[in-house]
């Protein structure tokens, strides 16, 4: 089991989708007749809090003009991951999709139910001003009520779409201004929020059963075979959506060696 190399990308397409969910935010300055003055997009990145603050700490001061370009800003990280046992499904359920492969022909390709897994975020704000951090958190907040719904494909040979709840867990403020007056002051909103999604195993592929066949026999005096009955799809051809019927061979033993087969075909 262990051993078997497999990557469904599950974790790295949440990662990815809950950074798109915060990519298109704006802050605009408006003068005192109402009129727009400046818009712009604010920079999202991956990056913990931390890293930030070091920034910060490293050019500070407002005489250098370099760095106030960086607020306002905002970057977000995964805090952790955690089982979730409420969520959990019959682990032997199945997943089937019926693919052509050229060197096998028609194939099933399978997964098992997969295992629910909580993934916390946490996204932090920067923003040089009271006015842009209340901008931009009013354009997150509305939206979480407690949560907001993305739609991950989880495997896409499978053809499995998942839609993962974000919620909202907890809104922080912090207003880092301290010291002399020409040091920069930072408005820190630290909102934590918590994906509940799905990790796949490995996916498993068979050849498709187009015949079955049972024999019957007999327990007294001497069990012995009596009956041979063989089923396939009418046409052979056909798939699990198509309309089709089967046709039954019956054969029947006088012995270990001669039968009489007999041809049923039921459309």
């Amino acid at each position: 089991m262990f051993g078997t190399h497999f990557y469904n990308e599950g974790i790295r397409k949440l990662v990815i989708s809950f950074g798109q969910v915060f990519n298109n935010i704006y802050v605009q300055n408006t003068a005192a007749d109402g009129a727009v003055t400046k818009r712009f997009r604010v920079p999202l990145a991956y990056a913990p809090k931390e890293k930030f603050l070091a920034r910060l700490d490293q050019q500070a001061d407002l005489e250098n003009r370099n760095f106030a370009v960086v607020l306002p800003r905002m970057g977000f990280e995964m805090a952790g991951l955690s089982y979730d046992a409420n969520r959990k499904l019959n682990k032997m359920n199945k997943v089937r999709r019926v693919k052509t492969n050229e060197a096998d022909g028609k194939v099933m390709n399978y997964n098992y139910t997969p295992v629910p897994y909580n993934v916390d975020f946490t996204l932090n704000i920067f923003t040089a001003t009271a006015e842009n951090g209340l901008q931009i958190v009013e354009q997150i907040l509305p939206y979480f009520q407690p949560d907001y719904t993305i739609t991950i494909k989880a495997v896409p040979e499978l053809e499995i779409v998942r839609d993962i709840p974000i919620i909202l867990n907890s809104v922080n403020y912090e207003d880092s201004y301290t010291g002399n007056f020409d040091r920069r002051r930072a408005v820190i909103y630290t909102l934590s929020f918590t994906a509940k999604t799905y990790l796949y195993g490995p996916m498993t592929n068979q050849s498709i059963i187009k015949s079955t066949q049972a024999d019957l026999h007999t327990d007294l005096p001497q069990a012995s075979r009596e009956e041979r009955v063989i089923v396939v799809p009418n046409p052979t051809t056909a798939d699990a959506d198509d309309d089709f019927g089967f046709t039954t061979t019956i054969s029947f033993f006088t012995d270990g060696k001669n039968y009489n087969p007999v041809s049923d075909t039921d459309e």
